[in-house]
This record gives C-alpha cells, structure tokens and sequence, in this order.
C-alpha cells in the first residue's frame, strides 16, 4: 500500500503556501481596486503592459534555480554533503545574478527602441526602468530553493506575505500622493526589493546563508558533483519560460493588437482568473520535493498513486473554483473597476478556463522534471505557444480581445494533452526499464 507521508507532507507544504496565497489573494483585490479606479481602464491597461512586458522579460532570462536545488541538493542532506551542497548554492546564485544582469542590460534595450509599441510614453520611462531594474535583480529563486530543500514552507510564505502587504501600502500612497502610472510603478518595484530582502532573511535566519557565501568552495566542480545538470538547467529554464511567459504574451498581444483600454480589461480579467494558476503553480512546487524524494527512494512504482491522487483533489477544486468564477467573477469585476471594467466578463470564463485546466494537470509536469523526463516539458510548452500566436492571430481580426482570451485556452488544453500523454507514457514504464529513468 502507498504510504501516506509524502502525501501529508505535500499537504503541509501546500498549507504553508496557501496561507501565504490567501493573505495575496485577498489584499490583491484590494490594491487592484484602488489601481483600476484611480487610473481608469486605458491607464490600467498602459500599467499593465509595462508590468506584463517586464515580468515576461524576468521570465525569459531568469532560471528556475530553485528546481535545480531541490532537484540535486537532496542527494548531499544527509553528514558529510555540505561542501558539495554550498558548492550547488554558490553556482545557483550566481545563475540568478547573471541572468538578472543580462535581463537589466536587454531591458535597457527594449525600453530605449521598442517603449512605445509597449506602451511606455517618455513621462513614464524613468519609472519603467526603475520597475524593471527591482524586478529583475530582486533575486528570491536561490533563497526560495533552499528553503524548499529544508522544507521550510512557512519561512518562505511568510516572505511571500510581503508582497501583497507592500503593494497594499504603495497602491494607497501613490493613490493619494501620485496618482499616475509612474507612481505605482515605484510602489511595485519598491515591493518586490523588499519581498526579495525578506526571502534572504529567511536565509539567514536558518544559517544557510553562511554556507551560500562559503569561502572557499568555488563552482568549477558542480557539473562533476551533479551529471546532467547543464541540461536540467537549461531544459527547466526554457520550459519554465515558455510556461510562465504564456501567462503573460496574450497581454502584451492585446495591447499591440487591441489597444490599452481592452489590455487594462485583459489585465484585470487575467488577474482574477490567475488565482488559479497560482493555485495550480503551489500544488506543483509543494509537491516537486515529494516526487523528487519518492522517485530516488523506490522508483516511479512510487509515485503512481500520488499523482492520482492529486490529479483527483485538482478536478475537483477546479470545478468547484470554475463555478465560482461563473456565479461572481461580474460582480467583482464591477465591483473593483466600475462599470467599464464589467465588459471584461467574458473575457475571464474563457481565462478561467484555462487555469482549471492547468490546475487539473498539476502534478503531470512535476513527475516529468523529477524523472529527467524534461524535453517532453519543454516540447509540450513549445507547441502550446504555438497554438497560442497561431489561434490568436486566426481570431483577433474578429473577435478581437475575446480571440486572444481562446487562444489562451487552446493553450492550456494542447499543453494539458501532451503532458499527459508523457505522464502516461512515464508510469508505464516496464519495472526493468525504471533504473534507466
């Protein structure tokens, strides 16, 4: 019979999380609100694509160091491992600075040549870069990993907290002191530095920083210690990319195809029915160091009942979450951003949609990356983005923002089908077949 302790242990790790997620939930609707109705729907949306086109900028350069922790850190937990375990948190930290300096360096570009197609008026260029410098250097991947290695979810939800918190305060200073653009802009960066600042507190506080900045140890012998981790980084990171920046495209679509009134619409749709996809990203990361320890200790035999399990708990919060979304998502979208914003009403069943579904498929993508099985990951998100340009540029024309808003849907199903089918694939696997996984 399964054992039940990496299922309580998933359940732990995911409480943690969602306690963090549910004080962002709530107050997000709450600075959103304040944002949505002191810039109205066409400086919302110019808002939006700056944030959006900055986010997915972090995305693309930025690599899932904390995956790779917790993918190779287990191995050196037990006496005698920490030379080679600081080894691994030196190199992901320097991964994250690299990644972050090359993504200041490619921003700087991209404002200077591409600012106004993304909407970034000359009034709000200094505010953008400011934004896009806090985001890109507020590097939190290497701290999150470590403390998922220790399994210390609460330090990392509490971290978590201060996002939500700090853009609560920020939304109502700039409110009231600078109503503008630029205004919340600062109030966004100024949170993530201070989000990021709180995660290496964490650190600090589990002694763990000390063994980070080891001196001492260098990095040349990491790709020694760990076989294979040049391709599980970059394979993670491009599969995480094309995940994460899916999330973010069909904004920065609507607002080059539509206009900044519709992509302040979008954007406040997709902010609500992205709750599920944040959902969906918890189950995912509280499960990942389970599955990883599962696989190591007795094969993919393991883990088979764990994913039913998950796939099952996943349908049912996402029907329940979708027939929510039914009953109330126009009330609350009137309700953050007036009347103006009540149109969007459509827009958030189709993107709610989607986010079920990426709910549902949760622990597919999880099982895959800890079973080195990373180029279907990739090649499923690879021909998901694909379906999603190919679908929106078929439908724009006609249905405008409510194309985009299938295209994003399409996405989800495509990627959904061909992680299962790998997943499915995966746990057929033949017993004298698994030691090769």
């Amino acid at each position: 019979m399964f054992p039940g302790g990496p299922m309580r242990a998933i359940a732990r790790n995911l409480g943690w999380m969602l306690a963090s997620r549910g004080v962002l939930a709530v107050l997000s609707l709450v600075y959103l609100a304040i944002v949505t109705r002191t810039l109205g729907v066409s400086g919302f949306g110019r808002f939006a694509l700056i944030t959006g086109a900055s986010q997915a900028l972090a995305t693309v350069v930025g690599f899932q160091t904390w995956q790779i922790i917790v993918r190779y850190g287990t191995e050196h937990l037990a006496p005698g491992g920490e030379t080679r375990l600081a080894r691994l948190f030196k190199a992901c930290g320097l991964l994250d600075l690299a990644s972050a300096i090359l993504g200041v360096i490619l921003a700087a570009v991209i404002i200077r040549i591409w600012g106004e197609p993304l909407g970034v008026r000359p009034v709000h260029m200094r505010a953008t870069m400011l934004f896009t410098i806090a985001q890109l250097l507020s590097i939190r991947s290497t701290p999150l990993g470590i403390l998922r290695l220790r399994d210390r979810f609460s330090f990392a939800a509490a971290a978590d907290s201060v996002t939500p918190v700090m853009r609560l305060l920020g939304a109502v200073t700039a409110a009231i002191f600078v109503p503008s653009v630029s205004g919340f802009l600062v109030a966004w960066g100024l949170a993530e530095v201070l989000t990021a600042a709180a995660y290496w507190a964490a650190l600090a506080r589990t002694g763990d920083l000390k063994l980070l900045f080891a001196r001492g140890v260098g990095v040349r012998d990491v790709v020694v210690d760990h076989p294979g981790i040049i391709r599980f980084s970059l394979a993670t990171n491009a599969s995480s990319s094309l995940g994460l920046s899916s999330k973010q495209i069909p904004l920065l679509l609507v607002g080059g195809t539509v206009g900044t009134a519709s992509a302040g619409a979008f954007r406040l749709a997709l902010q609500l029915a992205q709750a599920l996809t944040k959902v969906s990203q918890l189950l995912a990361r509280a499960a990942f160091p389970e599955i990883v320890r599962a696989v190591a200790a007795g094969g993919l035999a393991r883990v088979r009942r764990m994913i039913l399990r998950s796939f099952l708990m996943a349908t049912i919060v996402g029907a329940v979450a979708f027939l929510l979304v039914v009953l109330l998502g126009h009330p609350v979208l009137t309700l953050m951003g007036g009347k103006e914003f009540g149109r969007a009403y459509p827009i958030l069943l189709w993107l709610a949609a989607a986010g079920c579904i990426d709910l549902v498929t949760v622990g597919f993508e999880p099982l895959l990356l800890a079973a080195n099985r990373i180029g279907a990951t990739f090649i499923a998100r690879v021909v998901g983005i694909v379906a999603l340009f190919a679908v929106s540029f078929w439908l724009s024309p006609s249905l405008e923002v409510i194309g985009v808003s299938i295209a994003v849907l399409v996405n989800a199903l495509v990627v959904a089908i061909l992680l299962g089918l790998a997943t499915q694939s995966l746990l057929r696997v033949k017993p004298t077949d698994r030691a090769r996984v």
